[in-house]
């Protein structure tokens, strides 16, 4: 359990820098006059570089240990905090656009080595049962979106005190701290195994955790298609302040994580680990799926005012937090049930799938949003869910 510690309070150190990462750069570079969609391009290599560094990060942690991926990628977050920081007012804004595009790719290999790491720890740091399990992994994953929650917050915060440049210096010198504490308690070897030897057998996972992988593209998808530039855009362009939006979206992610912890108890487990999650998983994806589709009905039956608009989406978003959440730790868990003997590449390949559906999401909200608003994000968000619900609905014991 101690190595479990360790391992989860560096996890969330990691995490509240990426949050508020992806808040300075967000309202920052809008503030700067970029459209929605070249705020969604910043972020493209951020999720395009998260499918191969989940991908070939399991592979890595299988072979080099669990332990060293997670130092490398806080190390590598470092140096992509540092190379944002260089970015020069006297550039170019096509140069600009790109070293930003750049460094954002450097933080989401960082981002995923780390949550590789992490996520494979559970399972090897502790011996519990598939019931305890379920409850470690719904703390662990709820509490590491609560402290990326107080990340949006923190980056909204450090824009208007310390500045861009400032914030990224005083959150890469805090990273390197955890860094050193991590690298001096944690066993070098932690969950070290014989790899894959070949792309064929990389790639080969059961069919539930095929199932559950293409599940979780949608699932992702569907809520960064509205939650990565959809939401902040619009709250922004309706006279929200900086802080504002950092602290709703900041708010949004404790619910959600908050939720995530609590999911065992509101879903309920089974001693097979399977049986009750699976049902609970079909419940809630239904629930899901529902939300936006209702926000969608009502908007375009009384086509309400900006304010009247604002505080419908604000209401509805706030609702889909729960489901999400819920439906966010089953699958946490049921990729680590499924899995048998190489838990840092099933865990690795479930989470490229993940970073893929955050990559489809991020460019969809900026399309979508640039040409319809945030009601068109809304019916993608819905499209998404019902493929979900679909796939959930396949998965077997």
């Amino acid at each position: 359990m101690k190595n479990y510690l360790i391992v989860t309070s560096s996890y969330w150190g990691f995490t509240l820098t990426d949050g508020a990462l992806r808040m300075l750069v967000l309202l920052h570079f809008f503030k700067l006059g970029f459209s929605p969609f070249t705020l969604a391009f910043l972020f493209l290599l951020y999720e395009a570089a998260g499918i191969f560094a989940n991908l070939f990060g399991g592979w890595l942690a299988t072979y080099f240990g669990i332990t060293k991926m997670l130092f490398a990628g806080i190390a590598v977050q470092i140096i992509g905090l540092v190379a944002l920081s260089l970015l020069n007012n006297s550039w170019s804004m096509e140069f600009s656009i790109l070293w930003v595009f750049l460094s954002q790719g450097i933080s989401g290999i960082a981002k995923d080595f780390t949550k590789t790491a992490s996520k494979s720890a559970i399972k090897v740091t502790t011996n519990e049962s598939q019931h305890h399990l379920y409850k470690l992994v719904a703390w662990f994953t709820g509490s590491k979106n609560s402290m990326k929650g107080i990340g949006f917050f923190l980056g909204g915060l450090l824009l208007e005190t310390f500045g861009f440049k400032h914030g990224l210096w005083l959150m890469a010198f805090c990273l390197f701290l955890i860094l050193i504490i991590s690298i001096y308690f944690l066993p070098k070897n932690l969950g070290k195994s014989m790899p894959s030897k070949s792309i064929k057998e990389l790639f080969s996972k059961s069919k539930n955790i095929n199932i559950l992988s293409l599940a979780r593209i949608f699932l992702f998808g569907a809520r960064d298609i509205w939650f990565v530039v959809g939401l902040p855009v619009f709250l922004y362009s309706n006279k929200w302040e900086f802080w504002q939006v950092g602290s709703f979206l900041a708010i949004w992610t404790i619910v959600y994580g908050g939720m995530q912890s609590m999911a065992p108890k509101i879903s309920g487990t089974s001693h097979d680990g399977k049986s009750r999650e699976l049902l609970s998983a079909k419940f809630f994806i239904i629930f899901l799926t529902l939300i936006p589709i209702i926000i969608l009905i009502y908007n375009f039956a009384s086509k309400p005012k900006d304010i009247e608009l604002v505080i419908i989406i604000i209401l509805g978003l706030s609702v889909f937090s729960i489901p999400f959440a819920i439906n966010s730790s089953l699958h946490s868990y049921l990729v680590l049930a499924y899995s048998k003997n190489k838990i840092a590449e099933d865990v690795g390949f479930y989470y490229a799938a993940n970073a893929s559906g955050r990559l489809l999401g991020t460019l969809l909200s900026g399309i979508l949003y640039q040409f319809g608003g945030i009601n068109f994000c809304l019916i993608g968000c819905s499209v998404f869910l019902i493929i979900c619900s679909l796939l959930t609905f396949s998965l077997s014991k």
